[in-house]
């Protein structure tokens, strides 16, 4: 009998050669016991499989070797036993992996299944929560993995959220992303997962303002989503309230008239151009968030409109929302956002007393799998917004607008506008407002070169003091 003791739960690299070595000395599937060092006393002495035999040799395909190599992340202690005992089969047998009703086989592709399904669980239910503010911030999260999977589906996270760094905590492993490379290191109990951050209640309206009580199906929903995950996810606290009160809110959809279609935007673009003196801030939110008038709407999450006091002093004007700030549904609240609130805090200005918007109130993307990746505004979307932009600008009043990149200066100026060309001076325009042209905040986070993004964001704080002073001037005069 030989019994080999393998490094861990995952040791696919120690099986495969243990493996391999056991079947060229023909040693059968019966005469091998396989464990993980550490999983409990030694009932006998481990042994090292035999040499391998001058001059012999056999090959596997391809297809099972990504096969084993999922298998070994299943969390059945068999597997490296079926493992081998297919592999001894398939020297003899070499289609055997496609007869799919053998024993052996199916159970191979059963457990293939359930980790690849783990895998994908683990992408949609893990939830980060917010550890420190601003550019201290880390993301945390808490998951309770079937499967040895955490290595597997970390890549996925590091893509996913590659300007944030975050930690995944499981009882297995801890995968760890520092805006550079994933790390991994030993699991840690529950307790030492946050349990709360500020962003949870809008992360739950946003479930909530999702959640669509005429399309309901229980079963497929907890099919999908299974009650094991509930207990870590923020939205937990809604679904049996949602649940019960979806009959009753089907109904009253239903009750209620149908609504007349949105027409073309186009024709209500010039009466929107118009001064409205008496706009407020909160009707013109509310009319921003049926706005239609340039595709974007169709695939972003919601109108992100801006956010601010309407006695604001400075106006400041991003380019567009961001992956956060769609599903957030509020300006600046992701990695940009918080180099924002780094830098006016450096410029002594307190973000509570500006107003904050951006020259494009929907998140313009590609889909590249289940990342979305930033896309420019064009022209003809810029125009297209730029009369909210002028609504805003006209309830506020403020005596600074301040443009951070190129396509916040196209809808400030109104036409294309060079940021090197006019940063750094104050610029008049109509009714006494004037203009400071700066770079967007996400320009500093791209940059490669750390002397660079040093240099860069010092401008940057340099430009908003420009703005600090004309704060502390108004405050005077006041």
């Amino acid at each position: 009998m030989h019994f080999i003791t393998l490094d861990n739960e995952t040791d696919f690299d120690g099986w495969r050669k243990a493996a391999r070595t056991l079947a060229l000395n023909d040693v059968k599937p019966a005469d091998v016991t396989w464990r993980v060092q550490g999983d409990a006393p030694e009932l006998f002495e481990p042994t090292a499989p035999p040499s391998e035999p001058p001059q012999r040799t056999f090959n596997v395909s391809g297809k099972f070797v990504q096969l084993a190599q999922t298998v070994i992340l299943h969390r059945d202690p068999e597997r490296f036993a079926l493992l081998y005992r297919l592999l001894w089969r398939l020297r003899g047998h070499h289609d055997l992996l496609d007869v799919a009703t053998d024993p052996d086989v199916a159970e191979v592709a059963g457990m293939a299944k359930a980790v690849r399904r783990d895998e994908h669980k683990m992408h949609a239910f893990v939830r980060f929560r917010e550890v420190g503010r601003e550019h201290k911030a880390h993301y945390v999260a808490w998951f309770e993995p079937e499967h040895h999977i955490v290595e597997l589906a970390a890549p996925f996270f590091a893509r996913r959220f590659a300007d944030m760094p975050w930690s995944i905590l499981t009882p297995d492993l801890c995968a760890h992303w520092d805006g550079h490379a994933v790390s991994i290191t030993p699991g840690v109990a529950k307790a030492e997962a946050p349990t709360e951050d500020r962003l949870e209640e809008t992360w739950r309206r946003y479930y909530a303002s999702i959640f669509n009580p005429a399309r309901l199906k229980v079963k497929a929903m907890q099919n999908e989503m299974p009650k094991k995950y509930w207990r870590n996810l923020p939205e937990a606290s809604l679904i049996k309230p949602l649940i019960a009160g979806a009959e009753r809110s089907a109904s009253a959809m239903i009750a209620n008239a149908a609504t007349e279609p949105h027409k073309a935007q186009k024709r209500l673009e010039p009466a929107m151009a118009r001064k409205h003196t008496d706009d407020k801030l909160e009707t013109l939110r509310d009319e921003a968030a049926h706005c239609r008038a340039c595709p974007l709407w169709k695939d972003a999450t919601q109108t992100v409109f801006g956010e601010g006091p309407a006695t604001a002093k400075v106006m400041l004007v991003g380019e567009q929302p961001g992956d956060k700030e769609d599903l957030a549904g509020q300006p600046f609240v992701g990695p940009a956002g918080q180099m924002l609130d780094r830098a006016l805090e450096e410029a002594g200005i307190d973000r509570r007393l500006v107003y904050v918007t951006n020259a494009v109130k929907h998140f313009k993307f590609v889909p590249r799998g289940k990342i979305r990746l930033h896309q420019k505004p064009n022209t003809s979307e810029i125009n297209a917004c730029r009369p909210w932009y002028a609504r805003e600008r006209d309830a506020i009043q403020p005596d600074l607008v301040v443009a951070m990149g190129a396509t916040a200066a196209q809808c400030v100026f109104g036409k294309i506008t060079p940021v090197n060309k006019n940063r750094g001076r104050l610029i008049d325009l109509e009714d006494g407002i004037r203009a400071l042209v700066t770079v967007h905040p996400s320009y500093l986070l791209r940059l490669p070169d750390a002397e660079a993004k040093a240099r860069e964001y010092q401008r940057f704080v340099e430009d908003l003091k420009m703005a600090a002073d004309l704060l502390r001037k108004s405050a005077h005069a006041a």
